[in-house]
């Protein structure tokens, strides 16, 4: 245990320090985390430039990130045993939950969130204190700079699994966007039998890597050139377009799976589309038991390590999430908390 943490904190829009923060201690059905790793996240980026995550807006000061892993620091587990975090805490009494939907559960605690008031704070900072049901003893042979992709891959996996039972096996999928999610959601639709992956962007670094990870085909999204007969396309850009772009794309009778966070409010769709082709548009938020899942591809060598581009120490929080924001550069960016940090 420490008598103090630093953490990085995003206070507004553009508004991001590394400040130093009272250390806690765990209580009953607790423990203490040293972190580790924290990747950055789409949504920790939007905390920094816009202020807030579609219509969670920030409030009050908030510690970011919610994909980190780390080493027990206190608590009943023994000290220094590796554990990632499942980042959620649902309330386990509503219908939800009560039907094993505890990702969509109304009254869920995330980490790093602005969604509830006062906000949960986050897991970038240098000791984290999580109920004991949170963590994940990981194997000993998963680094733990591998493990903290284990979150993100979770998302992708969830994402594949809302296109239905054996709905990808053997068949032609499509991605838009070749950020970290789309990335990995090409990965997890590798792993699940789609004998081809096709993955769209606008930019060619992260298409390159995605054909590191599992894409079978590339494509600029602006071309014209497209293959026929798209079975499941899933909407990993998070924009109006892309989604345009899914249901155009996906054959009739097809399925279209929403996991890229739209912005706030209203946003147009090809509903005639929807309609006339009888296709399926679902829609994929967060994820549960897919947590464990991930922790044991990752373990078994799912090869996803290339989405890792960089890692920064705490220190340099706002070099990281300035870079993390240009995905002609960067995908998935870290920040090592392992080290002291002074400020």
């Amino acid at each position: 245990m420490v008598d103090d943490v630093y953490a990085c904190v995003v206070h507004a829009a553009g508004d991001l320090r590394v400040e130093e923060r009272p250390a806690g201690e765990p209580g009953a059905g607790q423990v203490a985390v040293r972190i580790e790793y924290g990747g950055i996240c789409g949504s920790d980026l939007h905390y920094y430039h816009d202020g807030g995550v579609g219509n969670f807006r920030i409030r009050e000061p908030l510690v970011l990130g919610h994909e980190v892993v780390g080493r027990i620091s206190g608590g009943d587990l023994p000290a220094g045993t590796p554990v990632g975090i499942h980042p959620a805490t649902p309330c386990g009494a509503c219908p939800e939950c009560a039907r094993d939907r505890r990702n969509i559960c109304a009254s869920s605690s995330y980490l790093g969130s602005a969604a509830r008031d006062p906000h949960i704070q986050g897991g970038f900072v240098q000791e984290l204190i999580v109920r004991a049901d949170q963590v994940r003893v990981l194997p000993a042979e998963l680094a733990l700079r591998t493990a903290v992709l284990a979150e993100p891959l979770s998302v992708a996996i969830h994402a594949v699994r809302q296109a239905g039972e054996g709905a990808v096996d053997g068949k032609r999928a499509l991605v838009t966007g070749a950020g970290p999610i789309g990335l990995l959601v090409a990965a997890a639709l590798r792993q699940a039998g789609a004998a081809e992956v096709v993955v769209t962007d606008l930019h060619e670094a992260p298409l390159a890597l995605a054909s590191q990870v599992g894409a079978t085909q590339t494509i600029r999204a602006d071309t014209t050139d497209w293959p026929d007969e798209i079975d499941v396309a899933i909407e990993a850009s998070g924009t109006a377009g892309g989604l345009r772009t899914c249901l155009e794309r996906v054959r009739r009778g097809g399925t279209v799976v929403q996991v890229g966070s739209l912005p706030g409010g209203d946003t147009a769709f090809a509903g005639s589309l929807l309609m006339t082709r009888e296709l399926t548009l679902t829609g994929a938020f967060r994820f549960d038991h897919e947590f464990d899942t991930a922790i044991a591809l990752l373990a078994d060598g799912l090869s996803v390590d290339p989405i890792v581009t960089h890692a920064f120490p705490l220190d340099e929080a706002r070099a990281a999430f300035d870079l993390a924001s240009d995905r002609t550069v960067a995908s998935k960016v870290l920040l090592d908390l392992s080290g002291d940090t002074q400020r």
